[in-house]
């Protein structure tokens, strides 16, 4: 195994940096903690972006793993199935609002406006307990801290992120509800601080990533022959579309950034300590070893083994909310407008290439 399954790329620091395709050997690297988020030397650390957030390592080298596991114990029962299912309801209500906006749009429309971006924003709100009216300031935030090409601009917007979550803390302490911020105010272990980093993290997650992925997923979708009517009449495949939404949709953005530890083997290449290593996800979900003609985009396909939420300690604990809130976004959708299709030349859409998350800058729909 050489070149099929690991390369060397170039960083924005002279260092080795090295990308891995392979299905099997990024799930199982995924969580091995030889690769780390941290660096020792993080000033002259190898890096493929200058996103504050994850373009340059930050935080404490030897306690990573500690404080990981911690963040997962505090935040996993905030997204069980059963908080999940209770919420579905209100993501149904919010997706309908949004739906019924662009219904009374005429054709054609942006679909990444009316809907890829405020319905993300719509949600995440309601989970963590935030004004629906601050939407556009977060996102304002959240794109910022997405920069991948503007360290400065990003770190700007992280700050301003984190003021606005412990602003958020102070007033659920004075006026809890049913919202994660509150019920993380409960807990008398945490400070104010250390619940406002949680949320605003999961508010970059919540938002941006499905910005992405309600984009993309629609242009799979619509670009498709014969998929989106296939689910338009026959909606008992959502699931199933849900889940090659997931596995296909996405930009060649490098990969999850991870550092090694200590030397170690990587598919025939020796890793060196302190080397930057890519987990390159979108490769690994087109790996044919893996998927059978993987750059067919097809609903029906088994829902299977997919890396799109990680593996192992690093699945991401949003992971539910995202397939609730992805089953009920493209259900509506192929209901309502199951004659909607593209307005513009797939080859001419534009994506933000300067973002790390890599979504459409629009995607214009006739029905």
């Amino acid at each position: 195994m050489t070149a099929s399954v690991i390369e060397r790329v170039c960083t924005r620091v002279g260092h080795e940096a090295w990308r891995v395709h392979d299905f099997e050997l990024v799930r199982n690297l995924l969580s091995d903690e030889r690769l780390a988020r941290t660096h020792p030397d993080p000033e002259n650390a190898a890096r493929v972006s200058d996103s504050a957030l994850l373009g340059v390592p930050a935080g404490d080298y030897e306690a990573e793993f500690a404080e990981h596991a911690r963040a997962r114990a505090i935040l996993l029962p905030q997204f069980s199935p059963k908080r999940m299912r209770s919420l579905r309801p209100r993501i149904e209500a919010l997706t309908g609002q949004v739906l019924d906006r662009l219904a009374r749009e005429s054709p054609p429309a942006d679909l990444v406006a009316a809907v890829a971006t405020p319905l993300p924003g719509l949600v995440i709100c309601e989970l963590l307990g935030a004004p629906a009216a601050d939407r556009e300031r977060l996102q304002a935030w959240t794109r910022a801290v997405g920069a991948g090409t503007d360290e400065a601009r990003s770190a700007q917007g992280l700050a301003e992120l984190f003021e606005y979550g412990q602003a958020l803390v102070s007033r659920k302490r004075r006026e809890p509800g049913d919202d994660v911020i509150s019920r993380l105010c409960a807990d008398e272990s945490l400070q104010d601080a250390e619940i406002a980093g949680y949320a605003m993290r999961l508010l970059f997650a919540g938002y941006e990533t499905m910005v992405m992925q309600i984009g993309q997923g629609a242009l799979s979708l619509l670009a498709s022959p014969g998929e989106w009517q296939a689910l338009a009449g026959e909606l008992s495949l959502i699931d199933s579309a849900v889940e090659e939404v997931l596995r296909a949709s996405g930009t060649s953005g490098g990969g999850i950034p991870r550092y090694a530890r200590t030397g170690l083997m990587i598919g025939g290449v020796h890793i060196q300590a302190g080397e930057l290593v890519l987990l390159d996800i979108i490769a690994a979900n087109h790996d044919p070893a893996a998927f059978e003609r993987p750059e067919l985009f097809d609903i029906r396909r088994v829902p299977g083994k997919h890396l799109t939420f990680g593996h192992g300690s690093t699945y991401c604990l949003g992971a539910p909310l995202a397939r609730v809130e992805l089953q009920v976004v493209f259900r509506e959708l192929a209901s309502r407008f199951p004659a909607m299709r593209l307005a513009a030349e797939v080859a001419k859409l534009r994506f933000h290439t300067d973002q790390l998350t890599g979504a459409l800058v629009e995607l214009p729909v006739d029905w």
